[in-house]
């Protein structure tokens, strides 16, 4: 690791334990101790804890449902310690206002020429649909610029930062990475099959994981790397479906559906929350994006009524409106 590596690490580090700070200060509840066993322990009954919690030395649970229907309590602390990937980095060097606020300024963005030593150009090509991956990070109408500021934009208008949408979904990585190293996944299968849903700001989250034979490349100069399929997803409520086809009536049967498919799930790998975290990357409009909206709603961060309001009855058009590149 060069000297430039070593200082973005270490001054993302002390400015992300501060952004994390704050973060912390949203949990349900700050706890002494926790009076229930933790994992690889099990419950037969739900423990009285929200989920996500954290205690007061900053180690941070969620309470996951096994597929043998039993309560796990899982420690999903943000750490660089992780074997499956390294989760408190901000690419302070290139973005020194998302490091200090956790939200790109537009100022610094237009100035931007490179990110991580790569040209604007480079990472574009790269990215495009078969170019480093055949989906592709960004759809071809799209740039690198115009999709961190097209969703900077909407994550500050969500009232959110780019770490706390990172956060929910390393969550998801570290109870990954915690079954990994009890071998708890079907090797047989490629499929991680203990964790059946977990709860989260009292959402029932849905979550299926398989590794890849192949590993996926980074778009940066970032040794980032993925080989995990993880597919997110959860159920609307009888309320939401009825706010749903009141407010979107005017939409067709295929394009209801396609709303609801958008903001209910998503797929990912590893890669996608550092690039949340690193860059305010969710990628493009491609099968592998993050949408800060999606990320929102499946976790329980902000409701659909309060989403639908945001963005003035419209989520439809956000959803699916790509970040054209300009010219």
């Amino acid at each position: 690791m060069n000297s430039i590596h070593i200082k973005r690490l270490l001054f993302s580090w002390l400015i992300l334990l501060s952004l994390l700070r704050v973060h912390a200060q949203t949990y349900p509840a700050l706890l002494d101790t926790i009076p229930y066993a933790i994992y690889p322990e099990v419950l037969p009954d739900p423990p009285d804890l929200p989920s996500p919690f954290q205690t007061n030395n900053g180690k941070e649970y969620v309470i996951a449902v096994t597929k043998m229907n039993q309560y796990a309590i899982i420690e999903v602390t943000l750490t660089n310690t992780r074997e499956i990937c390294q989760q408190l980095i901000i690419d302070s060097i290139d973005f020194p206002h998302l490091a200090k606020t956790g939200l790109h300024s537009e100022v610094e963005l237009n100035k931007t020429k490179e990110i991580t030593g790569r040209s604007l150009d480079e990472i574009t090509s790269l990215a495009r649909p078969n170019a480093l991956s055949q989906a592709g990070f960004l759809a071809a109408d799209e740039d690198i610029i115009s999709v961190l500021k097209g969703d900077n934009q909407i994550v500050k208008k969500i009232g959110l930062t780019h770490p706390k949408m990172a956060a929910p979904l390393f969550h998801v990585l570290n109870m990954m990475d915690t079954d990994l190293a009890l071998e708890r996944w079907n090797m047989a299968k490629h499929k991680w099959e203990n964790i059946h849903h977990f709860w989260y700001h009292e959402k029932k989250v849905y979550v299926e994981v398989e590794d890849t034979k192949g590993g996926q490349k980074s778009i940066f100069d970032d040794q980032i790397e993925g080989g995990f399929f993880i597919k997110l997803w959860r159920p609307f409520t009888q309320e939401e479906m009825i706010e749903l086809e009141a407010c979107f009536s005017h939409l067709t049967s295929e394009a209801l559906d396609q709303l609801k498919k958008s903001i209910s799930s998503m797929n990912i790998g590893e890669m996608e929350p550092q690039y949340i975290m690193r860059y305010g990357f969710y990628e493009g409009h491609t099968y592998w994006r993050a949408d800060p909206i999606a990320i929102s709603f499946i976790f329980g961060l902000k409701s659909l009524e309060v989403l639908n309001q945001i963005f003035e009855g419209k989520l439809d058009q956000v959803l699916m409106q790509h970040f054209k590149a300009d010219g």
